[in-house]
């Protein structure tokens, strides 16, 4: 390791051959290895022999059809490299998926814009642009070649979206990332770049989501009051916009602070919304 490498993780693990050479493994099967993490490459360390994998060369398989049905990947992150197909975890770390994405993707010079979309209202002036990716302990980082700078919190993110479109005149994945800036707008930030950098960010943020989110049943007025906060109506016209009592209102409100899709903003009638409700609103409004 070079002296200007940075070792991030050093323990055991388990891997998982699903493609080898381009074919199929006939019987994929966990087995025990060791593990190096730094900011520039994965080493899998196993029975006496060792594959260094660069960031570089990796990309995430985003259809789940890269891994057969009947190997369970929980906790694993599933690489790609050239022909082959495996997935690694870390036997005493609980979230080696999002230790894995911060460390190929961080201090990576991504193409970015920002914002994208704002209030939902799309943005035709918004362009891309070369941008360095950061990632800290709570939040991530995009800084400019023009010194502008988004500093936006990892658990702030509310929705990703995965497409394709045109990206510098060229056809590439893109990953939109919903979350607020710092005047409590929703916004969007759109994330591209090389195959790598798009299906590492959308990996990093959709298990972010996930791992915040539970399953929690909403009644239809429980969804009708998501909605209405997702579209801006106030909290305290909430009721006759609804069509429901006050009273109604502050338990739904009491119920959507329990389940964490609200935060509080004062004592009674008055909340907002946070990534996990706008997620929720989102989801509910794509079932309308």
């Amino acid at each position: 390791m070079s002296g200007d490498e940075q070792k991030l993780l050093e323990t055991t693990g388990d891997v998982c051959h699903v493609v080898r050479d381009g074919e199929p493994v006939a019987q994929p099967a966990w087995s025990s290895c060791r593990l190096l993490l730094t900011d520039r490459r994965l080493v899998v360390a196993q029975n006496g022999s060792k594959r260094t994998i660069p960031h570089g060369k990796v990309t995430i398989p985003r259809d789940d059809s890269a891994v057969p049905d009947d190997v369970d990947t929980t906790g694993a992150v599933t690489l790609r490299v050239g022909s082959s197909v495996f997935a690694v975890t870390a036997t005493d770390r609980d979230d080696f998926v999002e230790t894995y994405c911060r460390a190929n993707l961080g201090g990576a010079v991504i193409l970015a814009k920002h914002p994208a979309v704002v209030g939902g209202v799309v943005r035709d002036e918004a362009t891309w642009s070369k941008a360095k990716f950061a990632l800290e302990e709570d939040v991530f980082r995009l800084r400019f070649p023009d010194g502008d700078q988004l500093t936006a919190r990892i658990d702030d993110v509310g929705t990703v979206e995965e497409r394709t479109g045109t990206v510098m005149g060229s056809q590439r994945d893109i990953v939109a990332v919903e979350h607020t800036d710092d005047q409590d707008r929703s916004v969007e930030t759109h994330i591209s770049g090389t195959p790598r950098h798009a299906s590492v960010a959308a990996t990093l943020f959709e298990h972010v989501v996930e791992r915040r989110e539970d399953d929690h049943e909403l009644s239809e007025t429980e969804s009708q009051v998501l909605m209405a906060l997702y579209s801006g109506v106030s909290p305290f016209e909430m009721a006759d916009f609804v069509g429901i009592s006050v009273d109604e209102v502050e338990a739904i409100y009491q119920h959507l602070l329990e389940i964490g899709a609200v935060d509080e903003v004062r004592t009674r009638t008055e909340v907002t919304l946070n990534a996990q409700g706008r997620n929720m609103a989102s989801e509910a409004m794509s079932e309308q």
